[in-house]
């Protein structure tokens, strides 16, 4: 059945709720700032309702927190955002340990989302968050540069949860943090403290989901350390999904236009190269003596020499497609929901490393050529290899065993760590390359109506036209 309509409804009763509040603060009426209303009957709407409150606070341009009793819920409330949002939104784990990781991932897929300049990070909500970070830009700033030293015991600089408009966690973190907000929204209000169910400082509305439906989920019972690390590796487990997919579609896209230029300029390169190469060897002859003409000779025959290599090393000069690489949300949802499953840094053993590492792989390759069957079989080779388990793509990852040692854990938590450090490492040194500058001035190019390479194509077939005429000169 779908759902949607009682969704839309949800949300629509709470946003007239924060409406209701803020005429009567415009009307000079002392509002009624806190107010404890109905959890939605069917349980199963409360977390893309959740999510769509996000999604509608952010087309608002309104701060808001969604405040929680623990961890349990954060990768369902992660998984349901809207994919192109993510990164304005902040969510994170209690436990100082993981939060750390979670938020130094959530600033690497921010700050790459910024530099892509894609159509993902387009529309009002990324314009009014560009805006807030030229605002608070020297916040922004030393914030990078905490993650990027990327140490465990140094803390994040203060007001650091105030760049995000949207923020979801415990409602131990959102009190640390202390970062105000329009909306509040208390949710599992059954297991918040008495002191956390009241109006929160600094907001203009806060509402708290009433016992119902809502409060009977348990949420996280911190028994042991084996139970902790599980939460918390569910929680990076997200982070290290959502870091898989943006590397994956920066890779992606710089691939398809490294295949167009190498069709349109590097061959053009490589001959323009070899015409040079030629006339400098034909000026050299008409003056044998020249020292200045024998070594530019060399240097072009040697500059002709690496094109010719470069270009015949890439393989043909025909574009295998003319079209960027622009994956539908569906597919990023696809590929970001198996990453969770099949990433090596879940494996139980080095067996199953690998097996995971080669699935992996597959994944990739797929979700590159856009190819949602390649994945669906990656995921059929999933349950193959867990004995036949059947879970539908669409559900939750599911918990690591309880009975497992913290130290085994421990050490998972630790590869995703580590993961997530290279992730924005590869991203930072993909940004930084000669190519992606290129591609960037080019998706520039491409919003005014232009196309660079082709540009730049009718620019090197002129020199080529002129350097051969030259040559002719020579009579070669």
């Amino acid at each position: 059945m779908d759902s949607a309509p009682d969704i839309a409804t949800t949300v629509d009763a709470w946003l007239r709720q924060f409406a209701a509040h803020a005429a009567a603060r415009s009307a000079q009426t002392p509002p009624s700032v806190f107010r404890e209303i109905g959890a939605p009957v069917d349980p199963a709407i409360t977390v893309p309702a959740l999510a769509a409150l996000a999604a509608e606070a952010l087309a608002r341009d309104r701060t808001l927190w969604i405040v929680t009793a623990d961890d349990a819920w954060l990768p369902d409330i992660s998984n349901a955002l809207d994919i192109s949002l993510r990164p304005l939104c902040l969510v994170l784990p209690g436990a100082d340990y993981a939060g750390g990781i979670a938020l130094r991932a959530t600033l690497a897929l921010l700050k790459s989302r910024l530099t892509r300049a894609a159509e993902d990070s387009e529309g009002p909500a990324w314009a009014a968050m560009r805006a807030r970070l030229r605002r608070d830009d020297a916040l922004w700033r030393s914030s990078l540069a905490w993650s990027a030293r990327g140490l465990d015991r140094e803390a994040p600089p203060a007001g650091i949860g105030s760049l995000f408009p949207v923020r979801i966690g415990p409602w131990t973190l959102a009190e640390r943090l202390a970062a105000p907000a329009d909306w509040v929204m208390l949710i599992q209000s059954g297991q918040l403290p008495d002191q956390v169910r009241s109006l929160w400082p600094g907001a203009s509305c806060t509402l708290m989901l009433a016992s119902g439906p809502i409060s009977g989920f348990t949420g996280l019972v911190v028994m042991d350390e084996t139970i902790r690390l599980s939460a918390e590796i569910e929680v990076l487990g997200q982070e290290l999904a959502e870091m898989e997919l943006e590397l994956a579609t920066a890779q992606g896209e710089l691939a398809r236009f490294t295949e167009r230029y190498h069709a349109l300029i590097a061959g053009r390169m490589a001959e323009l190269d070899r015409i040079q190469a030629e006339l400098a060897q034909a000026r050299m002859q008409h003056s044998p003596d020249d020292p200045v003409l024998d070594r530019a000779a060399r240097q072009a025959g040697a500059r002709a020499e690496q094109s010719r290599r470069e270009s015949a090393a890439y393989g043909s000069n025909e574009p295998r497609t003319e079209q960027a690489f622009k994956p539908s949300n569906e597919l990023k949802k696809r590929f970001r929901q198996l990453a969770q499953k099949i990433h090596p840094d879940r494996a139980d053993n080095e067996a199953d490393r690998a097996w995971r590492t080669q699935l992996m792989s597959e994944a990739n390759r797929a979700y590159r050529a856009g190819d949602v069957g390649g994945l669906d079989e990656v995921f059929a080779l999933w349950l193959e290899g867990q004995a036949g388990a059947r879970q539908p793509l669409s559900s939750a990852v599911p918990p690591a065993p309880t009975f497992a040692a913290a130290e085994t854990l421990a050490a998972e938590a630790a590869k995703i760590r580590q993961r997530l450090a290279a992730i924005s490492a590869l991203l930072d040194q993909l940004y930084g390359s000669k190519l992606y500058e290129l591609f960037a001035a080019a998706r520039v190019a491409e919003r005014q109506g232009r196309d660079l390479l082709q540009e730049m194509a009718q620019r090197l077939d002129n020199q080529i036209f002129l350097a051969n005429r030259e040559l002719d000169g020579f009579g070669v």
